[in-house]
């Protein structure tokens, strides 16, 4: 065999298994979004509410108005398992029912104050949870991390979704799209907004 015809060969085999490899490894994965989440709009409505209570609209937008239900709804779909989804929707369920039990009313009839004592109430119980899950290192989910208390999954998601928005980058934090060559010594002016990423 001349060096010519090997090398033809070779060329031959590895390019056709680099390129075959990308040809037979694509598959289609259906785009998820709000409507095929598996979330009713009811659900990403009241996701919406309990962002808006966490962020709410003063002179600057609030959850609500970057729909972080929606974005919520399609993180929890394509991004978290199934032990993560499990403790979170029976979080919402543990939150509905506080509400009842606390005010004797559903959580989307509850005045904002009531909802910040509520949500507050939660925050405390987070807090605590997660220490002592930090504390005790106990594994519970499927990838050998602890699951965090349901309303920091609900805070990590609503701060999540709000802030990676385009009116939480360019309305609350600041914003510039092509931001150029780093200045490690930019001025700041006590009271500027933070920067978006």
């Amino acid at each position: 065999m001349k060096r010519r015809e090997l090398l033809k060969m070779i060329a031959a085999a590895t390019g056709t298994a680099f390129v075959g490899s990308n040809v037979l490894a694509y598959t289609v994965i259906p785009m998820v979004n709000s409507k095929n989440s598996g979330f009713s709009k009811d659900e990403i409505a009241f996701f919406n509410e309990v962002g808006e209570s966490i962020i709410p609209r003063t002179d600057t937008p609030g959850a609500k108005d970057a729909d972080v239900g929606s974005v919520i709804a399609i993180l929890l779909a394509d991004c978290y398992t199934q032990v993560q989804r499990k403790e979170f929707n029976d979080g919402i369920m543990s939150l509905k029912s506080k509400a009842k039990s606390q005010y004797s009313k559903d959580f989307l009839l509850l005045t904002p104050e009531q909802r910040l004592l509520l949500l507050s109430s939660l925050d405390e119980e987070a807090n605590i949870y997660n220490k002592k899950m930090a504390l005790a290192e106990t594994q519970d989910s499927e990838d050998g991390t602890a699951v965090p208390h349901y309303f920091s999954m609900i805070k990590q998601l609503v701060l999540f979704s709000f802030f990676t928005s385009e009116l939480g980058a360019t309305k609350v934090l600041r914003y510039v799209a092509i931001p150029g060559s780093y200045d490690g010594d930019f001025p700041y002016k006590k009271g500027d907004k933070a920067w978006a990423i």
